[in-house]
């Protein structure tokens, strides 16, 4: 009986026409150097981060208005708020799909069709009908098109990340483990700067009528240099190497969960009081300020870009402090001090136009220095075998269970009992991280 090629067997042909032009590129060049590789994640990153807050904003300022104009502003929010969690619950599902394709397929085809499903379904947002036009079909395609997005991002996993890790010396690991999260605040410095200009350019009828939609287009160009930057990378003999040896071999899900399950649970709540603080700094404050002050979305998102530059810095710093401490001690010692920090940040928020700054640049700087670490405390405990797969569900957990709710729980919270309930939100997350980094040094 004839079987579909293993991942490995079918990495010396190419797939796709764009994996075929990185074969050349290549050629030409002889192999990839671990700079080229660190481009590649930057860049594969900062794409998937702008199209994840290019809809993250939308979901305050657009969709509320375009497809929940039929309740108030506060519960409009919440139910885009509801939409936006989808993508983290389908992220899972995205990824148990988009492995088994690599191991069949290759990474090649996986990238391929995970960014050009991501790609579609964002640039569908764009062309999206509002609830005046189609009524509660606009509900119903903007749930879709969320839930593609989630499963595309689930696809997204190209190892990188770890090919970075397996290259690093040993003590050098930390900076290494800070690269990819560079894509973070990129991606927000990008879409907050897009939609300021819209924003606060044209008039409120040219804004909502065609200005939002700009951003989804740009996600699309932004996906097809990502997609190229990281096949040029997925197809090198070095990389090809290491996956045919099992370093970045994708393995079986069910295997890689029966054998890893501790990690992978203990990694995902690891880093919740970085993922926490994520949403508490970039998506709830824009909708705080939206719905109860009279500032314009537009004056925000400009701060929000310039706390990203403050973001940047921490996370380079991260790698340099982890290098020297370690990344555990730097971890635990961030979630303590985010645990201190939601004590006085909803005073700081709630404190005018200055208060909202000094909140978003210390929040950045603490997001910086825990976020840049969050990835790599646990994961690079895996086994080499479940190494892959096991980094891609961690990752996958984290997110749903870190990030996914929270702009959703914290504006229900802070609409209900004030933005201290939010604060004490964030402290939870910090708790979580705290008991996730013990139970990881019980078990040894």
């Amino acid at each position: 009986m004839s079987q579909l090629p293993t991942g490995a067997e079918i990495m010396g042909t190419p797939t796709t026409a764009a994996e075929h032009d990185a074969r050349l590129v290549n050629a030409r060049h002889h192999g990839v150097n671990p700079g080229e590789i660190a481009i590649g994640v930057i860049i594969g990153r900062t794409s998937e981060f702008f199209d994840f807050f290019v809809y993250a904003i939308a979901s305050v300022i657009v969709f509320p208005k375009l497809v929940f104009p039929f309740v108030d502003a506060l519960t409009g929010t919440l139910y885009s708020f509801a939409i936006f969690a989808l993508a983290f619950v389908a992220r899972p599902l995205g990824s148990v799909v988009f492995i088994a394709m690599d191991r069949s397929f290759g990474r090649g085809a996986k990238l391929t069709l995970a960014l050009f499903l991501l790609g579609t379904a964002t640039v569908a947002l764009a062309f999206l009908p509002g609830y005046e036009q189609i009524g509660a079909y606009a509900v119903w395609l903007l749930a879709f098109f969320r839930i593609v997005q989630g499963i595309a991002l689930g696809g997204t996993w190209d190892g990188l990340a770890s090919l970075l890790a397996l290259n690093a010396p040993e003590n050098r690991r930390g900076w290494y483990a800070m690269i990819p999260q560079l894509g973070a605040p990129l991606g927000l410095m990008v879409a907050s700067g897009l939609f300021a200009y819209f924003a606060g350019n044209l008039s409120a009828e040219d804004f909502f009528s065609w200005g939002w939609r700009y951003p989804f287009f740009v996600a699309f160009a932004i996906n097809v240099v990502a997609l190229f930057a990281r096949l040029r990378i997925v197809v090198t003999p070095e990389f090809t190497k290491l996956f045919e040896s099992r370093d970045l071999q994708p393995a079986p899900v069910l295997d890689t969960v029966s054998s890893e399950g501790k990690r992978i649970v203990i990694g995902a709540f690891a880093p919740l009081a970085s993922f926490a603080l994520f949403h508490m700094v970039t998506v709830f404050p824009l909708s705080w300020i939206f719905l109860f002050t009279k500032n314009a979305p537009a004056e925000f998102l400009v701060i929000e870009a310039i706390a990203s530059v403050f973001g940047i810095m921490a996370i380079v710093a991260s790698g340099y402090i982890a290098d020297r401490v370690g990344r555990r001690t730097l971890l635990g010692s961030c979630a303590a001090v985010i645990a201190v920090f939601s004590g006085f940040a909803p005073q700081l928020l709630d404190g005018g136009p200055i208060g909202e700054t000094i909140f978003m640049v210390l929040g950045f700087v603490l997001l910086g220095l825990a976020f840049g670490q969050s990835s790599g405390v646990v994961a690079s405990q895996f086994t080499r075998y479940y190494r892959y797969t096991g980094s891609a569900l961690t990752s996958d957990l984290a997110w749903l269970f870190g990030a996914g709710f929270a702009p959703l729980v914290a504006l229900i919270l802070s609409a209900n009992f004030g933005l201290v309930s939010a604060g004490a939100y964030l402290l939870s997350g910090a708790i979580c991280t705290l008991l996730a980094l013990w139970w990881n040094k019980a078990l040894g």
